[in-house]
């Protein structure tokens, strides 16, 4: 006789397994422009590759590189398989690499000569194969600095390579502007050649798993889900630490800084997704409409505000891992009384019924001691301290997301320590996804999920143009006040340190204290 809780234990096994994950991808062309350039070596031809191997391409896709460097066809092949032999983490297995090889092509001209785009409309016309409905489908994909957009939105156009003989979307990196005035302009020229729903803003941060995870976790855990509100959450924290320079990187980061190179895109897309309220379906725009809604509730600082909750920082020289590393002063290109800032620290407020009162602290810098990204949420204190005779509850509960190196979920607990005592010690539970996952899953990695939802048509981890000009709306008082008024202390961080001291007075002054590793 079979007891209950047999019947208890299969059920649960039924409910565990998972169907293995096989997606049917159509046919399609993917043309990069800057197909030689750092992104396109260190990102998008190896990920491409993983992706044909692991996804088992259907033959009738083509991958067409465009650059300003004359090339043969083999030529860019011999390029693209250096480029997978650095960068990629696997090993090549030469019968994916001869297949995926035969799938490279390449067309060389400047991107503002309208002969370049004529001999790509020749290379499509030649290599695009119609998918099952007889359409051909065509990926632009931007891997170039903003200032060449302009050029190449204009040439496809002329050319009829947006709306006409093939059926197009446009995958554009960050940074999406400069400010949101910059922003609209940038999109009110894209939007001329394209319709909204061909055009995807892509942000590699939503691609990881851990940051996919958070709307799972929020909303279909019945444990958590009545919790996450201004009731029982006393502060969010937000932190994108890196322990790298800018590297080669100072033309842009002169000119970026840490808000717009971090805070503006990466932090609001996580933040939106701790707060925001549940969607009535995972369709793109419902998603994208809950997120939207976040930015535009969150308070409007002025200039008071912004001087005494945001802190700004630049790195000296210090030791990261035991190796000295210079000043960002001091770094290649970069001015010698430079005013950027590697280092963001600040107190947001989001006005709506769920979060009224709930500070989220966000912060994020270069040359910290370590590389991590996580995101913790500090729940309150019970409102009787029963066990403060014998001990004092120095943290609460509180539960980590980990994004990066690890991606992670832990929950912070206090337990009865073993003995005759009442004293309380902190325990935590924690899931890994590469530890608790079995082996044989695959985890794609941030671009290759990214590269198959633009090939499959889903917008839900791309930004949308109101989403975008709306975090600007947020940061633009922070980065206009900053200008203006210099900073007088730079550097105030030594490298390998968590950044300048006043980032720690901003929540010792609430009586908080930011998470240490």
């Amino acid at each position: 006789m079979t007891n209950r809780q047999d019947i208890s234990n299969e059920n649960s096994a039924q409910l565990c397994e998972i169907a293995p994950e096989k997606f049917d991808i159509e046919p399609f062309t993917l043309v990069i422009f800057g197909g030689t350039g750092d992104l396109s070596r260190r990102k998008l031809l190896p990920t491409l590759f993983h992706l044909c191997h692991d996804q088992n391409l259907s033959e009738d896709f083509a991958i067409i590189g465009i650059g300003s460097t004359g090339r043969s066809d083999d030529d860019y092949r011999a390029f693209v398989k250096r480029s997978i032999e650095e960068y990629s983490e696997e090993i090549i297995h030469w019968p994916c690499w001869e297949r995926f090889s035969r799938k490279l092509f390449y067309v060389s001209g400047r991107f503002d000569d309208k002969n370049s785009y004529k001999k790509l409309f020749e290379r499509l016309t030649e290599l695009a194969k119609p998918n099952s409905i007889g359409i051909k489908e065509v990926i632009y994909y931007m891997a170039v600095p903003p200032q060449f957009l302009s050029g190449i939105i204009s040439g496809l156009s002329v050319c009829n390579l947006c709306k006409g003989a093939f059926s197009t979307r446009l995958v554009v990196e960050k940074p999406f502007g400069q400010d949101r005035r910059s922003a609209s302009e940038l999109n009110n020229m894209i939007a001329a050649a394209f319709d909204e729903s061909q055009i995807y803003r892509i942000d590699h941060y939503l691609g990881k798993e851990t940051v996919q995870n958070i709307l799972f976790f929020r909303f279909a855990n019945s444990i958590f889900e009545p919790l996450w509100n201004r009731r029982y959450i006393d502060h969010v924290q937000l932190t994108v630490a890196e322990s790298i320079g800018i590297g080669h990187r100072a033309q842009f980061y002169e000119n970026a800084g840490v808000i717009r190179d971090i805070v503006q895109n990466h932090m609001m897309q996580l933040l939106s997704l701790v707060a925001m309220e549940p969607a009535i379906g995972f369709e793109a725009d419902h998603i994208r409409d809950e997120k939207v809604k976040v930015y535009r509730t969150m308070r409007v600082m002025d200039k008071d505000y912004i001087d005494k909750f945001t802190v700004r920082g630049q790195y000296g020289a210090g030791e990261i891992n035991e190796e000295k590393v210079p000043a960002y002063r001091n770094e290649e290109n970069v001015a010698s009384n430079s005013n950027t800032s590697t280092f963001f620290a600040g107190k947001f407020y989001i006005n709506n019924w769920r979060w009224a009162g709930v500070p989220f602290y966000l912060r994020s810098g270069k040359r910290l001691k370590k590389r991590i990204t996580e995101i913790s949420i500090h729940f309150k204190q019970p409102p009787l301290k029963l066990f403060s005779a014998v001990c004092e509850i120095k943290e609460p509960n509180f539960l980590v997301l980990g994004i990066q190196p690890h991606e992670k979920i832990s929950l912070h607990l206090g337990v009865k320590h073993p003995g005759i005592g009442k004293q309380l010690y902190p325990v935590n539970m924690d899931f890994d996804y590469e530890r608790d996952f079995d082996i044989n899953v695959h985890f794609p990695l941030p671009y290759e999920r990214l590269l198959i939802d633009c090939i499959k048509g889903d917008q839900t981890l791309f930004a949308r143009q109101d989403g975008i000009e709306a975090m600007w709306a947020v940061v633009d008082p922070i980065i206009k006040r900053w200008e203006e008024s210099p900073a007088d202390d730079f550097p105030n961080y030594a490298s390998g340190t968590w950044g300048p001291e006043k980032a720690d007075e901003l929540l010792m002054r609430d009586g908080r204290q930011w998470r240490i590793w």
